[in-house]
């Protein structure tokens, strides 16, 4: 394992179960911008890219809001494999799957880690985490033995069950721009992308 790729791991039966692949992190190796989410879920399993599915279409939007596409910045996740019915990992699989996690992380060493949603800000921070209060708060947590700058977001899922949410969402994803010094918030970098035309 080279930090980024993880073959053949066995380590949860029932995920071993339920997947059809393992889910591993995708986007460039040195990417200034790392989002963490959950699992990986129906999308991502038969695709095999973090994700892909409507969440994924939300998140892709907001990035191009601030300037960014899906390939400037690293998306993974904070267990690899699919869990049953779309479940929540558990502690065990969570654990299981923090090496891999923390290996990544130190191998892309971003300027900042934006955690998507309640379980991965819980995993990273450590603590419990009111995330629609806490969305947009700039945090310092050790990851694999480094202070790591966390920045914790709605889940893109939450704004298509509460339209409340977009709002919250998508300035958390503006700030994330900022605080890492990407996109439009790079201050022109004269950079042009297909996608504007």
């Amino acid at each position: 394992m080279d930090g980024l790729c993880v073959e053949g791991c066995e380590r949860c039966p029932a995920l071993v179960e339920s997947r059809s692949r393992i889910v591993n992190g995708a986007g460039p190796e040195d990417a200034d911008l790392l989002f963490v989410g959950e699992g990986p879920g129906a999308n991502e399993d038969e695709q095999g890219e973090p994700f892909v599915g409507r969440s994924g279409s939300v998140l892709d939007s907001a990035l191009r809001d601030v300037g960014l596409d899906r390939s400037d910045v690293r998306i993974t996740n904070c267990v690899r494999c699919r869990p049953p019915e779309n479940r929540d990992p558990s502690t065990e699989e969570l654990s299981n799957c923090r090496g891999y996690l923390e290996a990544e992380i130190d191998r892309v060493d971003p300027e900042l880690v934006v955690t998507l949603g309640k379980v991965p800000s819980e995993h990273l921070l450590d603590r419990s985490v009111a995330v629609t209060k806490e969305a947009g708060d700039l945090q310092d947590a050790r990851i694999g033995g480094v202070s790591r700058r966390v920045l914790v977001c709605v889940h893109p899922a939450a704004t298509l069950y509460d339209r409340s949410q977009e709002e919250t969402f998508e300035t958390t994803i503006a700030r994330a721009a900022e605080v890492a010094g990407v996109g439009d918030a790079e201050g022109g970098s004269g950079q042009s992308r297909l996608g504007d035309y």
